[in-house]
Protein backbone atom coordinates (compact mmCIF):
# COMPACT_ATOMS: atom_id res chain seq x y z
CA UNK A 1 0.00 0.00 0.00
CA UNK A 2 1.54 3.25 -1.05
CA UNK A 3 2.47 5.65 1.64
CA UNK A 4 0.24 8.65 0.60
CA UNK A 5 -2.75 6.29 0.40
CA UNK A 6 -1.88 4.82 3.76
CA UNK A 7 -1.68 8.48 5.61
CA UNK A 8 -4.83 9.49 4.19
CA UNK A 9 -6.91 5.93 5.20
CA UNK A 10 -5.07 6.46 8.89
CA UNK A 11 -6.31 10.88 8.70
CA UNK A 12 -9.67 9.11 8.00
CA UNK A 13 -9.68 6.39 10.80
CA UNK A 14 -8.23 9.35 13.35
CA UNK A 15 -11.32 11.68 12.21
CA UNK A 16 -14.05 8.69 12.37
CA UNK A 17 -12.40 7.80 15.90
CA UNK A 18 -12.29 11.09 17.35
CA UNK A 19 -15.93 12.16 16.05
CA UNK A 20 -17.13 8.90 17.58
CA UNK A 21 -15.30 9.48 20.88
CA UNK A 22 -16.97 13.07 20.97
CA UNK A 23 -19.97 12.68 19.31
CA UNK A 24 -20.72 9.10 20.30
CA UNK A 25 -21.34 9.33 24.17
CA UNK A 26 -23.73 12.57 23.35
CA UNK A 27 -25.69 11.02 20.41
CA UNK A 28 -26.07 8.14 22.68
CA UNK A 29 -28.07 9.79 25.41
CA UNK A 30 -30.02 11.75 22.57
CA UNK A 31 -34.09 11.85 22.87
CA UNK A 32 -34.37 11.26 18.84
CA UNK A 33 -36.17 8.05 17.35
CA UNK A 34 -34.13 5.47 15.61
CA UNK A 35 -33.72 6.09 11.85
CA UNK A 36 -33.66 3.42 9.33
CA UNK A 37 -30.74 4.32 7.95
CA UNK A 38 -29.05 2.51 5.10
CA UNK A 39 -25.33 2.20 4.29
CA UNK A 40 -23.92 4.79 2.43
CA UNK A 41 -20.74 4.32 0.39
CA UNK A 42 -18.05 6.89 0.49
CA UNK A 43 -14.92 6.99 -1.69
CA UNK A 44 -11.47 8.21 -0.28
CA UNK A 45 -8.76 9.18 -2.62
CA UNK A 46 -5.57 9.16 -1.88
CA UNK A 47 -3.80 12.52 -1.62
CA UNK A 48 -1.54 12.54 -4.88
CA UNK A 49 1.18 15.22 -4.55
CA UNK A 50 -0.30 18.70 -6.14
CA UNK A 51 2.09 20.04 -8.45
CA UNK A 52 4.32 22.67 -7.92
CA UNK A 53 3.50 25.55 -9.94
CA UNK A 54 2.81 26.74 -13.69
CA UNK A 55 2.61 23.06 -15.70
CA UNK A 56 3.65 22.72 -19.05
CA UNK A 57 2.84 20.04 -21.69
CA UNK A 58 3.53 18.82 -24.86
CA UNK A 59 2.69 16.26 -27.58
CA UNK A 60 3.79 12.76 -27.51
CA UNK A 61 5.29 11.34 -31.30
CA UNK A 62 5.97 7.51 -31.36
CA UNK A 63 9.15 7.60 -30.04
CA UNK A 64 8.69 9.62 -26.96
CA UNK A 65 5.48 7.30 -26.34
CA UNK A 66 7.39 4.28 -26.45
CA UNK A 67 10.15 5.80 -24.30
CA UNK A 68 7.18 6.57 -21.83
CA UNK A 69 6.23 2.85 -21.82
CA UNK A 70 10.01 1.88 -21.63
CA UNK A 71 10.62 4.09 -18.28
CA UNK A 72 7.60 2.47 -16.79
CA UNK A 73 8.38 -0.76 -17.82
CA UNK A 74 11.84 -0.33 -15.95
CA UNK A 75 9.95 1.18 -12.70
CA UNK A 76 7.82 -2.41 -12.76
CA UNK A 77 10.87 -4.59 -13.36
CA UNK A 78 12.56 -2.47 -10.84
CA UNK A 79 9.38 -2.96 -8.06
CA UNK A 80 8.76 0.68 -7.67
CA UNK A 81 5.41 2.19 -7.60
CA UNK A 82 4.13 4.90 -10.06
CA UNK A 83 5.17 7.64 -8.26
CA UNK A 84 8.46 6.39 -9.11
CA UNK A 85 7.25 6.44 -12.79
CA UNK A 86 6.27 10.28 -12.48
CA UNK A 87 9.46 11.63 -11.12
CA UNK A 88 11.21 9.73 -13.76
CA UNK A 89 8.79 10.52 -16.64
CA UNK A 90 8.70 13.89 -15.67
CA UNK A 91 12.76 14.23 -15.34
CA UNK A 92 12.73 13.10 -18.70
CA UNK A 93 10.08 15.14 -19.82
CA UNK A 94 12.84 18.42 -18.92
CA UNK A 95 16.15 16.97 -19.42
CA UNK A 96 15.53 15.81 -23.21
CA UNK A 97 11.46 15.85 -23.93
CA UNK A 98 11.38 12.26 -23.52
CA UNK A 99 14.02 11.81 -26.53
CA UNK A 100 16.76 9.65 -26.45
CA UNK A 101 19.30 12.12 -27.16
CA UNK A 102 23.28 11.43 -28.64
CA UNK A 103 25.93 13.77 -28.52
CA UNK A 104 24.52 17.39 -29.22
CA UNK A 105 27.68 18.81 -30.25
CA UNK A 106 27.98 22.97 -29.87
CA UNK A 107 24.44 22.85 -28.22
CA UNK A 108 25.25 20.66 -25.65
CA UNK A 109 27.74 21.97 -22.91
CA UNK A 110 28.57 18.66 -21.52
CA UNK A 111 28.61 14.75 -22.39
CA UNK A 112 25.30 14.52 -21.53
CA UNK A 113 23.68 11.79 -23.68
CA UNK A 114 19.95 9.90 -23.54
CA UNK A 115 16.64 10.05 -21.92
CA UNK A 116 17.81 11.57 -18.79
CA UNK A 117 20.97 13.65 -20.19
CA UNK A 118 23.33 11.48 -18.38
CA UNK A 119 26.76 11.71 -18.55
CA UNK A 120 29.62 9.55 -18.95
CA UNK A 121 32.32 11.46 -17.49
CA UNK A 122 30.32 11.32 -14.53
CA UNK A 123 29.73 7.17 -13.89
CA UNK A 124 26.66 7.24 -15.27
CA UNK A 125 27.70 4.58 -17.78
CA UNK A 126 29.10 4.01 -21.20
CA UNK A 127 27.30 5.89 -24.16
CA UNK A 128 25.66 2.80 -25.32
CA UNK A 129 24.44 2.20 -22.17
CA UNK A 130 22.84 5.73 -21.52
CA UNK A 131 21.24 5.96 -24.83
CA UNK A 132 19.36 2.58 -23.50
CA UNK A 133 16.20 3.79 -22.22
CA UNK A 134 15.98 0.47 -19.53
CA UNK A 135 19.32 1.27 -18.93
CA UNK A 136 19.17 5.17 -18.20
CA UNK A 137 15.93 4.42 -16.47
CA UNK A 138 17.25 1.51 -14.25
CA UNK A 139 20.47 4.19 -13.14
CA UNK A 140 18.35 6.84 -12.49
CA UNK A 141 16.12 4.82 -10.44
CA UNK A 142 19.04 3.38 -8.98
CA UNK A 143 19.99 6.81 -7.78
CA UNK A 144 16.52 7.63 -7.00
CA UNK A 145 16.22 4.91 -4.66
CA UNK A 146 19.53 6.24 -2.40
CA UNK A 147 17.71 9.47 -2.11
CA UNK A 148 16.39 9.23 2.01
CA UNK A 149 12.09 10.15 1.95
CA UNK A 150 11.78 10.42 -1.83
CA UNK A 151 8.45 9.00 -1.89
CA UNK A 152 6.78 11.93 0.03
CA UNK A 153 8.97 14.44 -1.23
CA UNK A 154 8.23 17.45 -3.92
CA UNK A 155 8.74 15.51 -7.66
CA UNK A 156 11.47 18.14 -8.22
CA UNK A 157 13.23 17.75 -5.15
CA UNK A 158 13.43 14.12 -5.70
CA UNK A 159 14.45 14.58 -9.36
CA UNK A 160 17.21 17.21 -8.57
CA UNK A 161 18.56 15.61 -6.04
CA UNK A 162 18.91 12.50 -8.42
CA UNK A 163 20.20 15.42 -10.85
CA UNK A 164 22.20 17.94 -9.83
CA UNK A 165 21.09 20.35 -12.39
CA UNK A 166 21.76 23.83 -13.01
CA UNK A 167 17.99 24.55 -12.51
CA UNK A 168 16.32 22.46 -9.85
CA UNK A 169 12.90 23.73 -10.25
CA UNK A 170 12.63 23.09 -13.81
CA UNK A 171 11.45 19.45 -13.28
CA UNK A 172 7.75 20.76 -11.29
CA UNK A 173 7.01 22.00 -14.40
CA UNK A 174 6.12 18.34 -16.21
CA UNK A 175 4.50 16.84 -13.05
CA UNK A 176 1.07 16.87 -14.10
CA UNK A 177 2.01 15.41 -17.66
CA UNK A 178 4.10 12.90 -16.26
CA UNK A 179 1.16 11.69 -13.78
CA UNK A 180 -1.41 11.88 -16.65
CA UNK A 181 1.20 9.40 -18.75
CA UNK A 182 1.63 7.23 -15.67
CA UNK A 183 -2.34 6.89 -15.69
CA UNK A 184 -2.78 6.36 -19.04
CA UNK A 185 0.15 3.51 -19.22
CA UNK A 186 0.67 2.18 -16.21
CA UNK A 187 -2.11 -1.08 -16.39
CA UNK A 188 -1.27 -1.36 -20.66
Amino acid sequence: MNTIFRKSMLSVAGLAFAGGVFAGPIAAHAATPAVDAKPVAVTVQSAAPRPQGDQSRISLNDEQTANVKAIIAATKKAGLPERAAVISIATSLQESKLENLGHLGDLNDHDSLGLFQQRPSSGWGTPEQITDPAYSTTAFLKGLKQVDGWQDMALTDAAQTVQVSAYPDAYAQWEQQATDLVAQYWNS
